[in-house]
């Protein structure tokens, strides 16, 4: 399974937030102002799951389920055509529907640290003088051996080989072929409706 550590840490300091706002609201508020926080934190809790805590991609034998904020994509190896990355990570099916991989966000940051690692480790194997090979045994081992076994790369790319390699291994099975399903995520955008439409009604009632 790949979530990203990033966004469950943040989903959980704007859920704490909200809580704490909300109920602090529905004690203490006065006339209408319980009522509106109930209504906002019922539209906004699971807008920040969606968004935060919900993403996640599941790698089986036979498939790939993408957990998406709003949908849930089930895609056997054999219909995937490619997996990509740029300045997201996106999956393509073989009849042209592209899916982003919402739990594997990109940091170029992320990216080009690794990437400077991986230069320093091979500029301390590569042989060129003493000097040089003493900073890469002493400074440099670890980037050496993690450029060896792909560990420096950015974590996002990182997963994102790690998909590619069981792809390619599965893609022409015959367990892995089928067909690709989407399905909405109805028990996040139902009770985000629901607050959407009961805040509504009290703000136009005023």
């Amino acid at each position: 399974m790949y979530r990203s550590s990033a966004g469950i840490a943040g989903g959980v300091l704007l859920l704490a937030l909200v809580g704490w706002l909300g109920i602090d609201a529905i004690v203490a508020g006065e006339g209408r102002t319980p009522w509106l926080a109930l209504a906002t934190m019922i539209l906004l809790v699971p807008l920040i799951v969606a968004l935060t805590l919900r993403p996640a991609v599941y790698a089986g034998q036979d498939r790939m389920r993408v957990r998406n904020p709003f949908r849930v994509i089930v895609l056997p190896w054999g219909q995937i055509a490619t997996l990509r990355s740029g300045y997201s990570n996106e999956v393509l099916t073989l009849a042209g529907t592209k899916f982003q991989l919402w739990s594997i966000p990109v940091s170029l940051r992320a990216r080009k640290r690794a990437n400077r690692r991986e230069s320093r480790a091979a500029a301390g194997q590569d042989g060129r003088g003493g000097r040089t090979a003493g900073r890469g045994a002493f400074g440099g081992g670890r980037g050496g051996a993690a450029a060896a076994d792909g560990s420096a790369r950015a974590g996002a790319d990182r997963a994102m080989d790690d998909l590619r390699e069981l792809w390619e291994a599965r893609e022409k099975e015959e367990s892995a072929q089928g067909e690709v399903s989407v399905r909405w995520a109805w028990e996040i955008l139902g009770p985000a409706a629901a607050g959407a439409v009961v805040l509504a009604i009290l703000l136009a009632v005023g």
